[in-house]
């Protein structure tokens, strides 16, 4: 008797893994980017959102290179001894490539990099394990969805989910509503998952997507410059969306 194609098991987590030419391409890559450009920023990302992390490849697109992901292979990439650096000095940034860093190899003179990056910041929601910004608590009354302007109300259909985050509401006028005020989170807490997604039904976010630069090559003279001022916030500490590589 054939099997029942109901009782068979997909997996929707498989990953293709990367193969050793994967990796050589990709040193080979870095290896060219820093025979090309006249600087290389080691930069860290926090709060990581691989969207906002498009969004800055996509406006530098013409101007430079960003590489994210595989640290190991990046680094060996650059060489991390004085023997092994694939430029001169580059063994100084490669032996910093550690922890959600990239590389951004770029003409473009430091002092425009360094106000660029300075200005860009970019909202977001919140995730599970992230350290609430501030307390949140919703009023008596209809739920609000913040996010619109102005404020509008939940429909009806949105109750139950509602209701399943924690929230006491009952229906007036077909309309989600509390008797009481509810305190979503307080801040200096870590988010459970059902406050981390009431705050993003309800539109509230509180972290920020920021670049911070920490060190520039200069391929002019070989030195590694550590860039004091433009730390980033510590990334999610729980539900962390995986970054993917980034070389274009």
């Amino acid at each position: 008797m054939p099997k029942s194609k109901r009782s068979k098991v997909v997996s929707l987590t498989k990953v293709a893994k990367k193969t050793r030419e994967d990796k050589n391409a990709l040193l080979a890559e870095v290896q060219e980017n820093a025979d090309k450009w006249q600087y290389c920023w080691l930069f860290e990302v926090g709060n990581m959102r691989n969207a906002h992390l498009k969004t800055v490849r996509k406006l530098w697109k013409d101007t430079a290179r960003m590489f994210f992901g595989r640290g190991a292979v990046m680094a060996k990439a650059l060489g991390t001894t004085p023997a092994e650096e694939h430029r001169p000095g580059l063994h100084k940034l490669a032996t910093q490539i550690r922890g959600q860093v990239g590389l951004f190899f770029t003409d473009s003179p430091p002092a425009e990099v360094l106000e660029w990056f300075a200005d860009f910041a970019q909202p977001d929601f919140a995730r599970a394990g992230n350290r609430a910004a501030r307390t949140v608590v919703l009023p008596a009354g209809p739920v609000m969805q913040q996010h619109a302007q102005p404020p509008e109300p939940f429909p009806h259909n949105e109750e139950p989910q509602l209701r399943r985050l924690g929230l006491r509401t009952r229906m007036e006028r077909g309309v989600p509503t509390l008797d009481a005020p509810h305190t979503v989170c307080e801040k200096g807490r870590a988010l459970t998952p059902e406050q981390a997604q009431l705050l993003k039904l309800v539109g509230i976010r509180m972290v920020t997507f920021k670049v911070g630069l920490r060190a520039r090559w200069d391929a002019a003279t070989g030195e590694v410059t550590q860039i004091e001022g433009e730390e980033v916030e510590e990334g999610d500490v729980g539900g962390e969306e995986e970054a993917e590589e980034m070389s274009e």
